[in-house]
């Protein structure tokens, strides 16, 4: 058997149907009429809108847009859809506190279904793992997780029941509200038994699978193949083969911040990629990680090619290793670059970023593609909108 996961929006149908609550979720698709979808919804609710593609911490990752009214939906799922997903879930949003948000999880072990909770779930539950606690499922413990959450008694026994009905190997809710004495599951992953998916009567089926990536390109699978043995996170979406305008850019809501930048221009269309560093990734991992940025433009058949390498203001990322890491790449593709009328456009701040900003300035002058070179003094979002 496999572990495969299945979309948010097929494991809370199964979840919310068993525990006989209206679900009101909508999975919508790239190839879509997302003005017909949301033509159905009703313009006194407010909304969720995020990826559904077995994604974690989407939140923390700009992948999740909440409490946000219908107007606004289409340009949030065109934002996106930018980033290189094909599949969203729409949803009513439900007002809360924090100290409302729970966490639960249920995983098949070879000694049994074990189940872990705790009543301080949300965003940061792992600097809280000490509060999380543990049981082996069963009838005894059924109720002490109802209790703990002050759920309607038999809660945990229907959740367990279609743990075990649909062959399920791992659940996390993460967060959800009890309301009522039933439980909101605000955001659900489920893993399923992919040998099952006959045994399931109208549960989930081969269909409801899903992968962040999918097809990856080689540029793509050797970044995730770097990703999988760093310390820090690499990144590499390719939006469109053929675009004109490339991206390295450094740190997450920075990054987020960019690439919006980009889409208000109204060039989302030439946006080839979404690559992203962050973590204080090592000269060599970064030199291997721009080489494919690279690779992917000197394929395009996009036209005025522009690179921006750009992030906010750094922590602890050594701008100085790091930029000494792109430089190498930079240099091994140049005279391609130059030939194919590349201009680079940089901006970052961060520790060392003096050393940093003057070796890449005199980098890019020697390829003949600078662009310009900007530090922290320069308002973020202007690398892209000042040339």
């Amino acid at each position: 058997m496999a572990r495969v996961k299945i979309s948010e929006f097929r494991a809370k149908s199964i979840l919310f149907s068993e525990l006989d609550v209206k679900y009101y979720g909508l999975c919508v698709n790239r190839s879509d009429d997302i003005d017909k979808i949301i033509s159905s919804l009703s313009s006194d609710q407010t909304y969720v809108i995020k990826i559904d593609q077995g994604i974690k911490k989407r939140q923390k990752e700009g992948l999740l847009f909440k409490d946000i009214k219908k107007i606004q939906l289409k340009d949030n799922a065109r934002k996106l859809f930018s980033k290189g997903y094909d599949n969203l879930l729409i949803e009513e949003f439900i007002p809360h506190k924090e100290v409302e948000e729970y966490f639960l999880s249920l995983e098949r072990l070879r000694t049994g279904v074990f189940s872990y909770y705790s009543k301080k779930g949300g965003v940061d539950v792992e600097q809280n793992k000490n509060e999380v606690r543990n049981d082996l499922l069963n009838e005894k413990t059924f109720s002490r997780i109802d209790d703990y959450f002050e759920m309607k008694s038999g809660i945990t026994k229907k959740i367990f029941s279609v743990f075990e009905d649909q062959y399920f190997s791992f659940l996390e809710t993460n967060p959800f509200l009890v309301r009522g004495g039933i439980p909101f599951f605000l955001d659900l992953a489920v893993e399923v038994d992919d040998t099952a998916e006959n045994l399931t009567g109208i549960g989930w089926k081969r269909s409801d699978f899903v992968q962040a990536k999918l097809n990856l390109t080689p540029e793509e699978s050797k970044v995730q193949s770097l990703a999988d043995k760093s310390s820090a996170s690499l990144k590499l979406k390719v939006l469109n083969p053929n675009g004109s305008i490339f991206t390295i850019f450094s740190g997450g809501g920075a990054s987020i911040v960019l690439a919006d930048e980009i889409g208000n221009t109204g060039k989302v269309d030439e946006l080839a990629d979404y690559a992203e560093y962050s973590g204080n990734p090592n000269e060599d991992e970064t030199y291997l990680f721009t080489k494919e940025i690279l690779s992917l433009m000197k394929k395009s058949t996009g036209k005025n090619k522009v690179l921006y390498i750009a992030g906010g203001v750094a922590n602890f990322t050594d701008i100085r290793s790091t930029f000494k890491g792109v430089i190498r790449a930079l240099e091994e593709y140049g005279d391609g670059l130059k030939k194919q009328g590349v201009k680079v456009y940089v901006r970052r701040g961060g520790p060392y970023q003096e050393e940093g900003l003057k070796i890449m300035r005199e980098c890019l002058a020697k390829l003949g593609i600078l662009g310009r070179v900007a530090g922290p003094e320069e308002i973020l979002t202007n690398i892209i909108i000042k040339k």
